[in-house]
């Protein structure tokens, strides 16, 4: 790779992760605002690691299971993207079906994230149900892709997002404002299509 190469897969990094680290955390403290179980949960959790005040270490942010989890259950509820697209580049088959080189083929990511045959109860957060589904069918959760060609700032936008959300439950509890409507819309990525209105408490 030239140094031209090196600085354009930087900028696309750092914008990739921030749009998805946005998305994330937007989405994070809706469901947690649905389920305040969930939220009291991780509270517990972050709040043993790491006290009322103090910033989470680096090392610690592995040690947050729960936390974990409804991150990835936040992105197997509401993925970035809707749909992945590739072309194929030679003659394949896919299912018993014969594609010639060139043809588009779309990844429906939020229909195979929400599956009921894959996942079961679709609309719940459930500890562990990521886990559960991922290793009993990998393929089936992709929220930033698959392969080589998987979005470069998922690593960032993960830990970007564990960071802020774990400083937010530090400090504050927080619940869906009355205007709230719930209305999941595409531009790019998955975005709350009338904004997220929260209502934040400081503890």
């Amino acid at each position: 790779m030239t140094t031209e190469d090196v600085v354009e897969e930087c900028k696309l990094l750092y914008l990739a992760g921030m749009e998805t680290t946005s998305v994330l955390l937007t989405w994070a403290m809706v469901l947690l605002s649905m389920h305040p179980e969930w939220q009291d949960r991780a509270r517990e959790e972050v709040l043993a690691l790491s006290g009322m005040r103090n910033k989470p270490e680096y090392d610690g942010l592995s040690r947050l299971k729960t936390v974990t989890t409804i991150l990835l259950e936040v992105l197997r509820l509401y993925p970035p993207f809707i749909a992945i697209s590739r072309k194929t580049y030679k003659v394949v088959e896919i299912g018993g079906v014969t594609y010639p080189a060139g043809v588009v083929v779309d990844l429906p990511v939020l229909l195979i994230h929400h599956d009921a045959g894959i996942w079961g109860r679709r609309a719940r957060v459930q500890a562990g149900q990521v886990r559960r589904g991922v290793s009993k069918a990998p393929p089936t959760f992709f929220p930033f892709g698959w392969g080589p060609r998987a979005c470069i700032g998922q690593n960032f936008a993960l830990l970007a997002a564990k960071m802020a959300l774990t400083m937010i439950l530090q400090r504050f509890e927080f619940e869906l404002a009355p205007s709230y409507t719930h209305a999941p819309h595409t531009v790019i990525t998955l975005h709350p299509m009338h904004g997220a209105q929260i209502r934040l408490t400081a503890i």
